[in-house]
């Protein structure tokens, strides 16, 4: 028997939606790397009331049918902030983008694509940017590389042959970013001992952990020090203030003061690390339900986590300093005092450094030094529509 005819539509009626966040699941089933995100979360994730980015986007779900099975799924959207930023810079005018693709098949893949690309031209959109699912600072990138161990917290872990119908769709790859591991129950060799050192002799610098208590006012000036640092970098997008807003209720539970650095020169911050203790060790149990049992499991958790892996999603260095020998000193006195804290007080063995764009030479060159190895690579396509 024939299968039935393709049919793809909005995902619009509440049972679309449940059924394109249910998709995932069935998919990736077979995949002992894949973690099943928390269903309660990417239902967040695509609603405009409850996700701040859509402020300043628009965007369309679809889904794909063969008779009554859904057998895939993407988003197409607009960054409208995106639209105003150089074109060197990645975005800029008439680019729009697509995301959150699975599908049962390579020609589910493609009918997908084109169909989102039909929805971007209907709003004068002559370029299409993906996967990017859905902000550029939530999951951005295919997974093209590491496919053999799982993704630590808010990055995406996607089937290899998904690269193979992105490509045959007309699409090229635009922009590389590089995660980086590291054993970070060794210490880190002689030179960055120098340096550090040398740094610990500077009264002009002091490292400081965050205060939870001023949770808002710590977010403050961790965000002016991200918008200066990141605001050449391929891709940056302002976080607006519904988004912070969101990632602060979202990452609060695991902020860990000893774990999130700011460092000051003359009493004025300057850089800030971020690190996140691996919640994907904790969730991937739950297969994405946090009932019966799953709340009460991860409020356990949250209590005193430990775990093997730590990631560090953001860092960051005011620009006036980036060229200089400080900047490379803060960095590593950051990451030495981190190490120490995950390894003692979270048991932690393992360390996760990104996403890194692959022209941040000094982001790089700070991952090479502590023997960082890349052990996932992400790729951004584009095509002209």
């Amino acid at each position: 028997m024939a299968n039935p005819p393709l049919s793809i539509r909005p995902a619009d009626t509440k049972a679309d939606r449940k059924a394109f966040i249910a998709l995932p699941y069935r998919l990736n089933a077979d995949d002992p790397n894949w973690v099943p995100p928390l269903k309660q979360e990417e239902a967040e994730k695509i609603d405009p009331k409850k996700n701040g980015w859509f402020s300043h986007a628009e965007g369309q779900l679809f889904i794909a049918t063969r008779g009554d099975t859904v057998v895939g799924r993407i988003s197409a959207h607009i960054d409208t902030l995106a639209l105003t930023l150089p074109p060197e810079q990645g975005f800029g005018p008439g680019v729009g983008c697509w995301g959150m693709l699975e599908a049962e098949d390579r020609n589910t893949a493609h009918a997908l694509i084109n169909t989102a690309e039909g929805w971007l031209r209907g709003k004068d959109m002559t370029r299409a940017l993906g996967p990017i699912s859905l902000s550029i600072w939530e999951e951005p990138g295919l997974l093209v590389e590491g496919h053999d161990h799982p993704p630590t917290v808010m990055m995406g872990h996607h089937k290899p042959h998904y690269q193979e119908w992105i490509e045959s769709a007309g699409y090229a790859g635009v922009k590389t970013l590089y995660t980086y591991e590291l054993d970070i129950t060794k210490t880190f060799p002689p030179i960055c001992g120098r340096i550090i050192a040398a740094g610990e002799k500077n009264p002009r610098i002091r490292i400081r952990n965050v205060d939870k208590s001023k949770f808002d006012q710590e977010a403050k000036i961790i965000l002016d020090i991200l918008n200066d640092a990141w605001s050449d970098n391929w891709g940056f997008v302002p976080l607006t203030p519904p988004e912070i807003a969101d990632v602060g209720k979202k990452l609060k539970p695991i902020v860990f003061e000893d774990l999130i650095r700011i460092a000051e020169v003359d009493g004025e911050p300057v850089a800030f690390m971020i690190t996140l203790p691996d919640l994907n060790e904790a969730i991937a149990p739950l297969n994405g339900n946090l009932l019966p049992f799953g709340w009460a499991k991860l409020l356990w958790w949250l209590r005193a986590p430990k775990v093997k892996t730590m990631r560090v999603p953001l860092m960051g260095v005011v620009k006036h300093l980036q060229s200089s020998r400080m900047a490379s000193q803060l960095a590593l006195m950051m990451i030495e005092y981190i190490r120490q804290a995950a390894v003692a007080n979270y048991g932690a063995t393992r360390g996760e450094i990104g996403w890194i764009l692959d022209d941040n030479q000094g982001m790089r060159s700070i991952a090479e030094i502590i023997n960082c190895e890349i052990n996932k690579k992400y790729e951004i396509y584009a095509k002209e529509l």
